[in-house]
């Protein structure tokens, strides 16, 4: 069968591992935080944070897919395209770091990449700490896009449109839009710099 969108988010979605209960868990979460807002705040009511509320979601959904193949202790993928950053960075300097310090100590920064891809995709499916989570996702997709800058069969404007998408959601923070910074702002004195 020729590969499509339905059938690509169907195969996601029931792919028998364990990441797949945590990813239903992690949208079930986020659709009782957004009721929760909805229910407790007649001004998350509207159209606009609706629209926030998927956009944020959906974005972090893709950070999540996209950590899945680099859970530890298997970094073949992550290699190959760390790989491809030394060859093809737009700025030498980071091609080199990687070659030299990055790639030589994948134990590490492997688990570190990991690490980080989870925390931005659960920040943004929840809307948690979504200025961290964003700020993340910003300075991971900065990363991409000049690492791969002129990779073959790469567009470096997808990692500059996904460098647009965090950017608005450091300056916007997202969470405030049916996720849980909106209920943690109404509930604490939480720093606005976080949520």
């Amino acid at each position: 069968m020729r590969p499509n969108p339905l059938h690509d988010v169907l195969d996601f979605l029931t792919a028998p591992n364990l990441t797949t209960p945590v990813f239903w868990l992690l949208t079930a979460g986020s659709i009782l935080l957004a009721l929760a807002a909805w229910r407790g705040d007649a001004t998350q009511r509207s159209l606009r944070h609706f629209g926030i509320w998927l956009i944020r979601f959906v974005m972090g959904a893709m950070w999540w897919q996209q950590s899945l193949w680099k859970i530890p202790p298997n970094f073949d993928g992550l290699r190959f395209w760390m790989q491809q950053m030394t060859e093809h960075a737009a700025i030498p300097l980071q091609g080199q770091l990687v070659r030299d310090v990055v790639l030589p100590n994948i134990q590490i920064f492997g688990p570190l990449v990991y690490a980080t891809e989870v925390f931005i995709g659960v920040s943004l499916m929840l809307g948690i700490i979504t200025r961290l989570g964003a700020l993340l996702g910003l300075l991971m997709a900065l990363n991409l896009w000049l690492g791969l800058y002129s990779a073959p069969n790469e567009w470096p404007w997808t990692y500059a449109f996904i460098v647009i998408l965090q950017l608005w959601c450091l300056i916007d923070p997202a969470g405030r839009g049916l996720g849980a910074d909106a209920l943690l702002r109404r509930r604490t004195r939480i720093s606005p710099m976080l949520t």
